[in-house]
């Protein structure tokens, strides 16, 4: 196994000037050096031969010894020297000071085809910025994550990928529901990566502190490796930089609306400069549309997180990252300019993403309450979303509200118990969709295939992770591979997946692991 190794984030940035590893606060410094912890029995269970190949790696290096010594802990490669990034952040709106890799290891930087990639191990040890925990990981927890990373990348939406999944022999005791009883879990190991983990917590770290000179070698740093198009020199520079993070966050949030997911834990640690998703914790799917849902059990209270406040986080977030640029600029009026341009980009994008599901091509001005109108109407009674919107591209231009109705009314949880005054409603929303998409100029053919682009058949449902996790726990890893395969192309018919297509069973509603989750999980 060959990597190119470049390291130039540790070479560029301070580190660290303790070498101890023990939790404290860390000063002055962008990462600590550490070395995972060597795993008791490290055990391959899964690799992605696409994202090895993006970095250099064969199946052949998958295969042999060194892989698994090198993506379990149990050895550093050659010319690198592991590290744990310093940064601090917002959690659920308030300031929590310094955080920090507390579970996650960056192993090295390394470029590949002129890309550069950094590569970190999640659950391989503690680290200066554990606080009180063990930087270890459990093996349904890093199941969550490989599966939701690599979900999300082929269903288009900008986020890390996985590598492996290694179970490392260890137990490791976990309270799942932070009740009071904790238990042994299967200790595993997920090697993921990025083109880099820094995040808006890094910057707010800095700027915390009123460490400029720091905040500077960071932000020209960053600027210069992963954002090499700004050519703006002084303020205008980090004015650039804003703006490009300020747009590409956007994207990712109208992604996450588009497909149904729900990050469950938008702190300002967890969001990357790069637009990207990161920390797959308590997330969720919707199964059924309900704006106000959250996965995460910490937040079942307020629902900050939940999915129709997704995009006001956001933007909550990034006014956090505009206070630590700040020093660097000294220009509000430009900073907020940029804010208030999310605002009014986020409702065009919203709306573009919302018409191609609705397939409809010719954009009218009327299309902005036809979206509202149906959004309400999803919320009324339990209505599957993926479902939904995949089988709306089966109805007809020339069809009764009738015979459209039916194609659609699988989605509905209860689709027999249906109040009438909400069947009206539907219908009269259904009549007016199909006079609506008779003005689209492509046929009925056309546009269901352009839908089927945007609409997925397959989604990382909150159960069917959970069923796989249970087989995991009895070392079945069978349905793993399975959703792995599935959801590589998760646009796609695939007959033999077929069985995925459904809502969520009974038994699952409030099964753990298939609603709601905690921080542990």
């Amino acid at each position: 196994m060959k990597l190119h190794i470049q390291n130039k984030f540790t070479k560029e940035l301070p580190a660290d000037a303790t070498i101890e590893n023990y939790p404290r606060q860390v000063e002055n410094a962008a990462f600590s050096y550490v070395e995972p912890i060597k795993p008791l029995k490290p055990v391959l269970i899964h690799a992605s031969i696409e994202v090895a190949n993006s970095i250099g790696i064969s199946q052949e290096d998958i295969n042999a010894i060194e892989f698994l010594n090198v993506f379990s802990g149990n050895t550093i490669y050659p010319e690198t020297k592991p590290f744990a990034l310093c940064y601090a952040g917002h959690q659920f709106g308030n300031w929590a000071g310094q955080l920090g890799d507390g579970r996650a290891i960056n192993l090295t930087e390394v470029v590949h085809e002129n890309k550069t990639y950094t590569l970190q191990l999640k659950g391989a040890g503690p680290t200066p910025y554990s606080r009180t925990a063990d930087g270890f990981a459990v093996l349904r927890s890093s199941i969550r994550e490989y599966l939701c990373a690599e979900a999300m990348y082929y269903l288009g939406v900008p986020t890390t990928r996985s590598l492996s999944l290694m179970l490392s022999g260890d137990q490791v005791v976990r309270d799942v529901l932070y009740n009071g009883n904790p238990a042994y879990e299967r200790g595993a190991i997920v090697c993921r990566i990025a083109p880099s983990f820094i995040r808006f917590g890094s910057f707010e770290m800095f700027a915390s502190r009123t460490d400029i000179v720091n905040l500077r070698l960071l932000a020209d740093f960053t600027i210069k490796e992963h954002f090499p198009l700004i050519k703006q020199e002084g303020v205008n520079k980090y004015l650039a930089f804003f703006k490009e993070v300020t747009q590409s966050t956007l994207e990712m949030i109208v992604d996450w609306q588009r497909v149904g997911f729900v990050h469950g834990v938008m702190n300002t640690d967890n969001m990357s400069i790069h637009g990207i998703t990161i920390d797959y914790g308590p997330y969720g799917w919707l199964e059924d549309y309900d704006s106000g849902w959250t996965p995460n059990t910490t937040d079942s209270q307020n629902k900050r997180y939940r999915f129709g406040n997704q995009p006001e986080i956001a933007l909550w977030n990034l006014y956090q990252l505009a206070n630590a640029l700040y020093p660097l600029i000294e220009d509000a009026k430009a900073l907020e300019a940029i804010l208030d341009e999310y605002s009014v980009m986020y409702e065009k994008q919203y709306l573009l993403m919302m018409q191609n599901k609705l397939g409809l091509q010719e954009k009218r001005d009327n299309d902005l309450s036809l979206v509202e109108q149906l959004t309400q109407l999803l919320e009324k009674a339990e209505t599957d979303m993926t479902i939904f919107f995949r089988n709306l591209g089966a109805i007809k231009k020339e069809e009764s509200t009738i015979t459209a109705f039916e194609k659609i009314k699988i989605a509905f949880y209860n689709e027999n118990g249906l109040e009438d005054i909400l069947l009206s409603e539907w219908h009269n929303w259904l009549e007016k969709y199909c006079v609506r998409i008779q003005k689209e100029l492509i046929t009925d053919d056309e546009r269901k295939v352009k839908m089927n682009l945007v609409n997925p058949k397959y989604v990382l449902r909150n159960y069917i992770s959970q069923l796989s996790i249970d087989a995991a726990e009895k070392e079945d890893y069978s349905l793993l591979i399975e959703l792995v395969e599935m959801l590589k192309n998760p646009y796609d018919e695939q007959p033999k997946y077929e069985k995925w297509f459904a809502k969520r069973p009974d038994w699952a509603r409030n099964k753990v692991g298939c609603s709601m989750l905690s921080c542990s999980s």
